[in-house]
C-alpha cells in the first residue's frame, strides 16, 4: 500500500498517511528509532547485479570476498572500510551491472564483472578413488571450494561459480575463466539504483562522482523524498552546492594516486549516517585510509562555513570536522540558522521518521478519531520527546507543548509540536577580569 508524507500547506491530501512540517520557533512504539544506515551505489568488480542488498559491518567483515570479490584488506575496498567505521548497515547497489560474465570450459562466474577473470579452476585425480575428480574453484590465490566428484553433472555451484554439466573433466593445473566485463556506468545506472533503493529506510546516502549531472540527480531526488514524499535523510555529495538542509556538501578531496577525487564522500556518509541523534561530528578526526588535501586558511575555512560547505582541515597532525553543517545557506522565517547545523536536522528527522512509523503501524486504519484515540497518540508522542529529552536531544520540553485535534475531516488528525533542540558546544567566549 503507498502511503503518503512529507509536509502540508493545507489540510488537502488524498493519500493517508503522515504530513509533519518543521519551522525555525521507523517503529510501531514511541521509542527512538536506531542510527546508522547508509545506502551508497558502487562501481564493483564483482557481486549482486540490479538489485539493492544489505550489507552489516559484520558480513564486510567477514565475508567481503564473497560479497565484493576482494578481501577485507584490498585496496579496492579502502572507500568501504572508511564508511564501515562508522556504520552499522549498508544498503549497496552494483552500478556496474549487466555486464559479461567470465567463464572457462568447466564454469561460469556467477556475477559479471572483471574479477571473475581472477576465478581459475583447478581439477586432479581423487586419491583414494583414482576414478573422481577433485575440483577446486580459486579467485586469485584463495581456495574458496573443493568438491569430489565423477563427472561434472555431480558438481554444485558455489558462492563464485556455476558449473557446465556437460563438460568433460579433464586433469588441469590451473583453467582460468576470461572475458568478464563491468557494466557501463551512466545516468541511467544511478537512476536505477534510485528507482530501487526509495522502498528503503536509511540515515544518508552518499555517491562518489565528480559528474555534475549525477551530483544534481541525487540533491534532486533527495528534496523530492524529504519533502513531497516525507522520507528523511541526507544525501552526502561532493563539491556541489544545494542550499538545502536534506544536502551535505563536501569540500576536500583526496589525492591517492588512482582513486576517486570525491572518494571522502565514503567516510563523511559514515559519520552522517552513524552519528547518534544527541551527537555531533564537530571536531570527530578523521581516522580513515586517504590522503586528505586540507591546507585552508583562517580566511578559507571561514568562508567554507558562510558556503555551507563540510570541510576539515588540520589540526596539529591531526585532520578533523571542521564543523557539522549542511549545505543550507538561504535562511528564512520558517527555515531560520539553526537548520544549517546536522545536529539539528538529525532531531527533526528522527521525530519525523519515528512518529510517521509510529503513525502508519499503530494508528492509520486502526485506532478511532475520537477523544480516547486522539489522547492515545499524544501520550505516544510525548513519550517518544521524553526520551529524546533523557538523552539530551532537546531541552525545556513538556507534555503542554504536543496538542493533537481532530483536522478538517472525521478521518484526519491535526500535531501542533513544539520543541527546543540542543546542539554541542562550538565556541568558547570567556572574559578574564584580572585585579
Amino acid at each position: 500500500m503507498a502511503l503518503g508524507g512529507g509536509t502540508f500547506v493545507t489540510q488537502n491530501k488524498v493519500l493517508p498517511g503522515s504530513y509533519i512540517n518543521f519551522v525555525s520557533l521507523a517503529r510501531a512504539s514511541a521509542s527512538l528509532s536506531n542510527r546508522g544506515v547508509a545506502a551508497m551505489a558502487l562501481e564493483l568488480d564483482w557481486g549482486v547485479e540490479s538489485a539493492v542488498f544489505e550489507v552489516t559491518k559484520a558480513d564486510f567483515q567477514k565475508n567481503s570476498l564473497k560479497i565484493f570479490g576482494y578481501d577485507y584488506g584490498h585496496d579496492k575496498l579502502k572507500g568501504l572500510r572508511d564508511l564501515f567505521l562508522n556504520v552499522k548497515t549498508l544498503f549497496a547497489y552494483r552500478l556496474t551491472s549487466g555486464g559479461v560474465k567470465a567463464t572457462n570450459t568447466f564454469a561460469t562466474a556467477k556475477y559479471c564483472g572483471i574479477r571473475g577473470n581472477d576465478l581459475k579452476i583447478v581439477i586432479s585425480a581423487n586419491v583414494d578413488v583414482p576414478a573422481n575428480f577433485d575440483v577446486k574453484t580459486l579467485i586469485g590465490t584463495t581456495l574458496v571450494d573443493t568438491q569430489t566428484v565423477a563427472t561434472a553433472a555431480g558438481l554444485i555451484a558455489n558462492d563464485y561459480v556455476t558449473f557446465k554439466p556437460a563438460a568433460v573433466l579433464a586433469v588441469t593445473a590451473s583453467t582460468p575463466l576470461a572475458t568478464g566485463t563491468n557494466g557501463t556506468v551512466d545516468g541511467t545506472s544511478h537512476q536505477n539504483f534510485l528507482d530501487k533503493i526509495e522502498a528503503f529506510s536509511y540515515n544518508a546516502m552518499g555517491v562518489v562522482t565528480t559528474d555534475e549531472t549525477i551530483k544534481g540527480l541525487y540533491i534532486n531526488f533527495n528534496k523530492r523524498l524529504r519533502d513531497d514524499v516525507g522520507q528523511k535523510f541526507q544525501a552526502v555529495v561532493h563539491v556541489k552546492a544545494a542550499d538545502y538542509e536534506g544536502v551535505v556538501n563536501v569540500k576536500n578531496t583526496v589525492s591517492d594516486a588512482g582513486e576517486n577525487a570525491a572518494s571522502l564522500v565514503y567516510w563523511v556518509t559514515g559519520i552522517i549516517a552513524g552519528c547518534e541523534v544527541n551527537k555531533s561530528n564537530l571536531n570527530k578526526k578523521y581516522d580513515g585510509e586517504f590522503t586528505i588535501a586540507a591546507d585552508y586558511t583562517q580566511a578559507q575555512l571561514e568562508a567554507a562555513i558562510l558556503a555551507g560547505e563540510f570541510t576539515l582541515h588540520k589540526v596539529g597532525f591531526d585532520i578533523r570536522v571542521l564543523s557539522d553543517i549542511n549545505s543550507l545557506v538561504t535562511v528564512s522565517d520558517t527555515k531560520g540558522e539553526i537548520f544549517k547545523d546536522n545536529q539539528t536536522v538529525r532531531v527533526v528527522d528522527q521525530i519525523a521518521n519515528d512518529i510517521a512509523v509510529l503513525f502508519n503501524t499503530k494508528y492509520l486504519g486502526t485506532v478511532p478519531n475520537d477523544a480516547a484515540g486522539r489522547i492515545s497518540l499524544w501520550a505516544d508522542i510525548v513519550k517518544h520527546h521524553e526520551q529524546l529529552q533523557e538523552i539530551r536531544a532537546i531541552e525545556d520540553f513538556s507534555d503542554a507543548d504536543v496538542t493533537v485535534d481532530q483536522g478538517n475531516t472525521k478521518k484526519s488528525v491535526v500535531v501542533s509540536d513544539f520543541v527546543t533542540v540542543v546542539n554541542t558546544m562550538a565556541q568558547l567566549y570567556m572574559t578574564v577580569v584580572v585585579a
